[in-house]
């Protein structure tokens, strides 16, 4: 009888020692990086200056980036396409929609405001975070162009990140004046 609490007590440890800990990945950990485009005054290019009513679609997107749907802000976050190495956003200032007395036909819709098209071009680099958190992707080598539709708001473009690299969220990679 004094054997079974023995016995129950090492198949007990046994089966603590084979426990392994939990892979969680941790919410602070930094996953695939958006770009961070910053907004300046063209006229004081050391101040920053809000986009009023903003929309920022992806190219061959039927919806916006969902962070920058007809938003007045100095500075957004988009995310770059991680299977490609290229990416084309149409940056919509002052964004507005006349549904033409049919609210429920699209067809018939008037769009107002003043779209501008640039694209990032990028390496795209997998790097190991950890087992629990896996890949995520960084951007190398990345560049920007803005396609000159003649009545463009948007005036200049600078890449500011030092090593052209996209790896973090923790400063701006792309100026924009206008």
């Amino acid at each position: 009888m004094n054997k079974y609490p023995l016995v129950f007590f090492f198949i007990g440890i046994v089966l603590l020692l084979g426990c392994e800990r939990d892979d969680i990945c941790a919410e602070s950990t930094p996953t695939t990086p958006n770009a961070i485009i910053t907004f300046y005054d063209v006229a004081n290019q050391g101040t920053l200056k809000s986009v009023a009513g903003l929309r920022v679609l992806g190219e061959g997107q039927s919806s916006p980036v969902s962070t920058v749907n007809v938003v007045t802000t100095d500075s957004i976050a988009i995310p770059l396409r991680t299977n490609m190495s290229t990416t084309t956003f149409i940056f919509h200032k002052n964004y507005s929609v006349d549904d033409n007395g049919t609210p429920d036909d699209e067809s018939d819709d008037i769009i107002g405001g003043n779209p501008d098209t640039i694209t990032i071009t990028y390496d795209p680099d997998e790097i190991y975070v950890s087992r629990a958190c896996g890949f995520k992707t960084i951007f190398r080598n990345f560049s920007i162009t803005l396609l000159d539709d003649g009545d463009n708001w948007i005036q200049t473009l600078t890449n500011v990140s030092e090593n052209l690299t996209i790896e973090n969220e923790e400063q701006a990679h792309i100026n924009i004046t206008h």
